[in-house]
């Protein structure tokens, strides 16, 4: 065999691994759940805390509900929009909103991180990502599962207000601040 013929041969079976993963992959993402819209009833859920006590989306009927999805624990990222949610905590409650986030990490890990950054609003544990799917947050980090940043206003009503896709880390608590009235 050639030289020329080897290359376009290992060039062959190359391309044709590449498209079988994709296709792999692609079939993978079929089978997650579409993302919520602005005007649709919130997807209902109950999910254990930091502290392991359940929180329900219907324990907040009749408040604004900040429902933010993010990728880990004590990364870089997700301390500043931890924080940034924080910061503004109190002018949340002052427009009758809680703060809810949600990854895929052990309540165990939630509690290191709001006693290690000093988080008193709740973070809920979804390790089996049912929740995250049904909110088409579902995503990965190499071969690791995580939430997508993705933020979802609920209306006293329960119905999603407003959602935002891939957000800023920074800006996210100052945009949905604003979104409240």
């Amino acid at each position: 065999m050639s030289k020329k013929s080897l290359f376009i041969s290992l060039a062959a079976i190359i391309l044709a691994a590449f498209a079988a993963s994709f296709a792999v992959v692609s079939l993978h993402a079929a089978d997650d759940a579409p993302m919520p819209a602005a005007g649709q009833a919130a997807p209902a859920f109950t999910l254990p805390s930091q502290d392991g006590s359940p929180i329900s989306l219907s324990q907040y009927k009749g408040k604004w509900v900040v429902l933010y999805f993010y990728p880990r624990d004590m990364t870089p990222g997700c301390t500043i929009e931890a924080h940034k949610f924080q910061d503004s905590l109190s002018q949340f409650e002052a427009k009758n909103a809680v703060i809810l986030g949600v990854s895929v990490d052990s309540s165990d890990s939630h509690k290191q991180f709001c006693a290690k950054d000093g988080l008193t609003f709740h973070l809920l544990s979804d390790t089996s990502h049912n929740v995250v799917n049904e909110y088409g947050s579902l995503g990965s980090f190499g071969s690791n599962v995580i939430a997508n940043r993705n933020t979802f206003l609920i209306d006293p009503d329960g119905k999603i207000k407003q959602v935002w896709v891939k957000v800023n880390p920074a800006e996210s608590a100052s945009e949905v601040l604003a979104a409240i009235p």
